[in-house]
């Protein structure tokens, strides 16, 4: 069902499919290194798995600009906010987050909110860009709906990340980075792909019963059908009004801070049915850990912590506790040798976009 291929080789795909686009190329090379990023974090959900259905459709869609215009609407010493006028959101999003290191490099803290924005790939990158440059890297993005409220069987908030990274002085740093809701939209369309079902209470339809059909719960996430349940599950029994909580902290941040569109707005749907863009909202945070404390004495309180969890006594049956960003460091060193598996579903939509912008030059592993 898998097959591996390079990661020189699908670099270079991936760059010539975004600039077959009509992105630039040097924000193809943003784009190309977001999405592959994911993968080699071993987030398949959200690598190149979206290539096609994400940007190259939403683009030949018209619903997308390729070419990003990027605007400062507001600046100050610590914070900004930016129109990216629906361009690419992994370009709009690098460059806000190079803007909050710049403010804290200079003032301990620095805040940017973007609107009128598009999908940006993982947002854990972004709070990479932090980490390496000595900071705390917060970041959030709200989406289209698919989460509905606590009690509620109706899809109005987004999978909206909150995502921390934070320097450690472990090989990998601590990066929390996951949807408020209890699966994202991407992963269900993985497991559509290699026809698995959708593990019961992750969503829930409108008879206010859990689904697991992933094919059905994909259309009906797009016809108000059935929506996605917060963290902690359908209901109160499991505190999903927490994750409902976190959701709806994430979607304050990513609207009214920047007068951005949010809930149904977001839904990517004119008032006659059309097709329109998403109009996505982001913030970004810096904090640099040297104007409260020195980077190294940081570092090693971070990492003593996470070395004293991942000691502490174990479950029955369990050998090994794992800190946030563990994981994607051990896949990450696994893949760098063995290449990016593609499943076929995958696969298929990779020689479907070869062969529609005429890439000859490309013959996968996966087609002998």
């Amino acid at each position: 069902m898998y097959s591996t291929v390079s990661w020189e080789l699908m670099e270079k795909f991936v760059f010539d499919v975004f600039c077959a686009c009509g992105v630039p190329p040097e924000d193809a090379g943003v784009c190309a290194d977001v999405l592959l990023e994911s993968d080699r974090r071993g987030i398949e959900s959200h690598g190149v798995n979206r290539l096609k259905p994400i940007y190259v459709d939403r683009i030949m869609a018209k619903i997308q600009n390729p070419v990003t215009n990027f605007d400062i609407v507001s600046d100050s010493a610590a914070t900004a906010v930016v129109d990216g006028h629906d361009g690419m959101g992994q370009v709009i999003a690098k460059r806000c987050m190079q803007m909050a290191i710049d403010k804290a490099k200079k003032f301990g803290l620095g805040m940017v909110a973007a609107r009128n924005s598009t999908h940006f790939g993982i947002a854990g990158y972004y709070a990479s860009m932090a980490v390496n440059n000595g900071c705390i890297g917060i970041t959030g993005t709200n989406a289209r709906p698919s989460i509905a409220p606590t009690f509620g069987v109706e899809n109005m908030l987004g999978t909206n990340p909150l995502t921390f990274g934070i320097p450690s002085d472990d090989p990998f740093e601590f990066m929390l980075d996951c949807a408020t809701s209890i699966t994202q939209r991407g992963r269900i369309e993985h497991f559509a792909r290699i026809g698995a079902p959708t593990p019961a209470g992750m969503v829930i339809g409108k008879d206010g019963n859990t689904k697991t059909d992933s094919e059905q719960i994909l259309k009906d996430l797009v016809n108000g059908a059935a929506a996605l349940a917060p963290v902690g599950g359908i209901g109160e029994e499991l505190a999903g009004y927490k994750g409902f909580g976190y959701a709806t902290v994430v979607e304050i941040l990513c609207s009214a801070l920047q007068n951005g569109s949010y809930l149904k707005l977001l839904d990517g749907i004119g008032k006659d049915g059309e097709r329109q863009p998403h109009r996505l909202g982001h913030f970004f945070i810096a904090i640099d850990v040297g104007f409260f404390i020195p980077l190294k004495t940081f570092k090693n309180i971070t990492g003593n912590i996470l070395r004293d969890l991942r000691n502490s006594e174990k479950a029955p049956g369990h050998d090994r506790i794992f800190t946030a960003g563990e994981k994607e460091y051990l896949i990450r060193q696994e893949l760098k040798t063995t290449g990016l598996p593609i499943n076929k579903g995958v696969q298929s939509e990779l020689i479907a976009i070869r062969d529609e912008f005429g890439l000859k030059q490309y013959k996968f592993p996966f087609e002998s």
